[in-house]
C-alpha cells in the first residue's frame, strides 16, 4: 500500500486546525500597524511608509541525516533559507537573522559547525547574523542530537510590498528549480529511507551521489536573484514551496476567484522525488501535496515579462522556466 504523510506521523489536517485555533489568539494582540493576519509567507508590521517582514522556521527532521552522518556545517544554510525565502516572497530585503540551538549536551565543535552553516546562509541571503541562543538541556534531547531554528527580519517600502493583490487572469507562472528535497517532508522521507550511516552512504546511480549527500543538499536561497528581479520586472506574487508542496503554498500567492493552472508535464521533477515515489509507492497527488517536486519557488508576473525574467534568473545561475498561468476559478491551484 502507498505510504502517506499521515502514516509517517504528520497530520496536515491537524496543522490546519491548529492554525485556525491559534489565529484568534494572535489577532487579539494586533494593533493598527499589523498588515495581515496569519497565513502569509511572512508577518508584516508597518512603520510609516516602510514595512518590517519577518519569518521563522526550523530545519525539521532533516537533522536526523546530519546526526547519522555527523555532518553539521550545512544545516544552518537550510535554517536561514526557510526564513529568508519566506521574507523575500513579500519583496523585503532580509536585514538580520537570529538562531536558536537546543541540545542535550553542548559540544563546542558541533555548535561552531552549526553556526558556520548559519553564517554561510546569511551571506547568501545578504543579511547579518546578529545573535542567537544556545540552550543545553540534559535529559531532554538525546546525546548527539539537537534542534535548530531561527528567525529573519526584512524591510520593504510599503509601495513595493508584494502580496497577491495585483495577480490577474492571464498572468504567467514561472518556476525556480529547487536543489532537492530542501527541508520539508522529511518525516515522510525518513519513513522511506532509514537514517543510518551505512544506508545513507550508499551510492545511487540515478542520483549520481550517495543518498546522504542528496538528502543533505542545502536549500537554495533565492533572496539576491529575487530582489534583482523585483527591481526590473513587475512581479505580482511569489510562493515559497515548502511543507504542503504545491497545494498548500501556491494558493497563498493567488487571490480568491483565481486559480494557478500548473502544467504537470512542464514541471521538471528531480530524480530524488522519483526515487521517493518508487520507494513508497506514493500517489502523485500526495507527492505534490508534500514535496517541492523540484520547484523551490513560483513567480507570478505579466506574461509579456516572462522572457525578461527568465533571462535575468538564468544570469544568476538558476534554472527557471514557465509552468503555467493564472485563470478564472476558485480552486487556488489546479495541476493538470
Amino acid at each position: 500500500m502507498p505510504v502517506t504523510y499521515e502514516q509517517a506521523g504528520v497530520s496536515v489536517e491537524a496543522g490546519y486546525e491548529a492554525v485556525r485555533r491559534m489565529k484568534a489568539y494572535a489577532e487579539e494582540t494586533f494593533d493598527g500597524n499589523v498588515l495581515q493576519s496569519l497565513g502569509s509567507f511572512g508577518g508584516m508590521y508597518a512603520l510609516g511608509e516602510q514595512v518590517l517582514v519577518s519569518g521563522t522556521d526550523g530545519v525539521g527532521t532533516k537533522l536526523k541525516a546530519a546526526f547519522a552522518l555527523e555532518k553539521h556545517d550545512t544545516v544552518g544554510i537550510d535554517c536561514v533559507a526557510m526564513c529568508a525565502n519566506d521574507v523575500v516572497c513579500h519583496g523585503a530585503k532580509p536585514l538580520f537573522f537570529l538562531d536558536y540551538i537546543a541540545t542535550g549536551k553542548l559540544v563546542p565543535e558541533v555548535a561552531a559547525n552549526i553556526v558556520k552553516g548559519v553564517a554561510d546562509g546569511c551571506k547568501q541571503a545578504g543579511c547579518a547574523l546578529i545573535g542567537g541562543e544556545t540552550a543545553e538541556m540534559p535529559g531532554f534531547y538525546p546525546i548527539g542530537e539537537y534542534d535548530l531554528a531561527g528567525f529573519c527580519v526584512g524591510l520593504v517600502d510599503k509601495s513595493k510590498l508584494i502580496d497577491n493583490s495585483r495577480v490577474k487572469a492571464g498572468d504567467a507562472i514561472i518556476a525556480l528549480a529547487s536543489s532537492g528535497v530542501h527541508s520539508n517532508g522529511f518525516s515522510l522521507v525518513r519513513k522511506l529511507v532509514p537514517m543510518e550511516k551505512a544506508n545513507l552512504n550508499q551510492y545511487n546511480a540515478d542520483l549520481g551521489k550517495t543518498i546522504g549527500e542528496e538528502l543533505l543538499t542545502s536549500t537554495n536561497i533565492y533572496v539576491k536573484p529575487m530582489l534583482s528581479l523585483i527591481d526590473v520586472v513587475e512581479v505580482h506574487s511569489i510562493a515559497h514551496i515548502t511543507g504542503g508542496g504545491f497545494y498548500e503554498n501556491i494558493p497563498r500567492s493567488i487571490p480568491k476567484g483565481l486559480t494557478a493552472k500548473i502544467e504537470k508535464s512542464a514541471v521538471r521533477v528531480l530524480p530524488v522525488f522519483r526515487l521517493l515515489e518508487k520507494l513508497g509507492e506514493l500517489e502523485e497527488k500526495h507527492m505534490f501535496n508534500t514535496f517541492n517536486m523540484g520547484v523551490g519557488m513560483t513567480i507570478t508576473l505579466p506574461a509579456s515579462m516572462t522572457d525578461k525574467a527568465l533571462a535575468l534568473l538564468s544570469a544568476f545561475g538558476l534554472t527557471a522556466y514557465p509552468i503555467g498561468e493564472v485563470v478564472q476559478g476558485d480552486a487556488g491551484v489546479a495541476i493538470c
